[in-house]
């Protein structure tokens, strides 16, 4: 499907019933039948096709998700696509389940910060363990991996710190010791790589970032293989998790110019990355540019581009001549979030990457992360320019 990814993008989820080129908002609570026997029909049909779209109840859908769904389970290449009204929403039905009481987890080190309070202090309280491990060392994966676990969740590239992993050797890993995984890849989407195809059991995509593509809607999604499917199918009943028709509606729109706006945002933050690597407050760009960096080397090993979200190491001793650098940006917001159209900057505290066993920081050292918009480059590398001159 690859091949025709950008074509499948505009023609998927017409609605020639109501000659609609976007499905319609369909909008319900209460599904009406006919009869008892009808519902108990749809019922049925459920049970013996479960990802067909037969739905008796409003909390399980309607023919808007069901669009987006089948857009994004041919996207994934997966079995089925779970929706949910935020990204961590997905991450937290991902983990719920598969994981019980009892159970370790062992998570890639620099994760999403909510992902990392969940694991790590949440689920403590319910006997479910949380190991950290060195998204550098596959060694330190294998070390950790024992009886009890689980699950290995990965975020691939790190979060805030953008490190690249080995992916194949994780899956040979779990395979070897009949482990699930799962994969955080909203930086990359299924544009760029395809963990289900690769061989992960879930696949999770913040559907906020450049799904939506607009910055006015918030959405997760949650692929998934058959082999988890009846466990994710279960948690999904009982949590109640659901995205609205009209979040629905705007992702499945924000889809259609997917291809179009990830091949500029990457056009524009290699850019970007050319022009930063060369500047020496700068100690390193954190994206994968450099040909002899190990960064590169994995990105190139499973992704078919990248995206517009890297970081920034930044050498000074004045932390507060950082914060006027990215203050002093004038069309780079700051705010968090990132994936629309627009140029994004955000000093990133230590504190805010929860307890970090493995961020390799050094003494003066600052992160800054920066989601390089649809502007024309010239002007983004201007206003770097203009602001870079602050750091003292």
């Amino acid at each position: 499907m690859s091949k025709f990814f950008k074509t499948f993008l505009k023609h998927a989820g017409k609605d020639f019933y109501n000659q609609s080129v976007n499905p319609p908002v369909v909008r319900a609570s209460t599904l009406i039948f006919k009869s008892i026997d009808d519902i108990r029909k749809m019922q049925n049909k459920a049970m013996k096709d479960p990802i067909g779209g037969h739905f008796s109840y409003g909390r399980e859908g309607s023919s808007t998700i069901f669009a987006l769904q089948k857009i994004l389970r041919t996207l994934e290449e997966s079995y089925q696509v779970f929706l949910s009204p935020t990204g961590f929403g997905s991450v937290f039905l991902a983990i719920f389940s598969v994981v019980r009481p009892g159970d370790e987890i062992i998570v890639s080190d620099p994760v999403y910060s909510p992902t990392r309070a969940l694991t790590e202090n949440f689920l403590k309280e319910f006997n479910i363990k949380t190991v950290f491990y060195d998204p550098n060392n596959i060694n330190d994966l294998k070390n950790k991996i024992s009886k009890k676990t689980k699950l290995i969740f990965v975020e691939n590239p790190g979060s805030n710190t953008f490190e690249f992993q080995d992916l194949s050797k994780i899956l040979s890993l779990a395979k070897k010791n009949n482990i699930f995984t799962a994969m955080d890849n909203t930086w990359g989407t299924p544009y760029f790589i395809k963990p289900i195809k690769l061989g992960f059991d879930m696949s999770i995509v913040a559907a906020t970032k450049y799904y939506s593509g607009h910055s006015d809607v918030m959405g997760g999604s949650l692929a998934v293989n058959k082999r988890v499917f009846k466990y994710v199918e279960k948690a999904n009943k009982v949590s109640g998790l659901r995205l609205s028709p009209d979040d629905a509606y705007l992702i499945t729109r924000g889809l259609r110019t997917l291809d179009i706006r990830l091949d500029k945002h990457q056009e524009n933050a290699n850019k970007i990355a050319s022009f930063l690597i060369k500047n020496k407050k700068i100690s390193e760009v954190l994206y994968p540019i450099k040909k002899n960096k190990k960064k590169y080397k994995m990105w190139k090993k499973y992704y078919s581009g990248s995206s517009g979200l890297l970081g920034l190491k930044v050498k000074s001793k004045n932390k507060r001549s950082v914060f006027k650098f990215v203050n002093s940006l004038k069309l780079f917001g700051y705010g968090y979030s990132w994936g629309g159209f627009e140029s994004l900057a955000l000093y990133q505290d230590v504190r805010e990457q929860g307890n970090r066993k493995f961020l390799n920081l050094q003494k003066d050292e600052h992160l800054v992360r920066l989601h390089i918009g649809l502007e024309d480059p010239k002007d983004l590398i201007q206003d770097l320019k203009r602001s870079l001159r602050f750091i003292k």
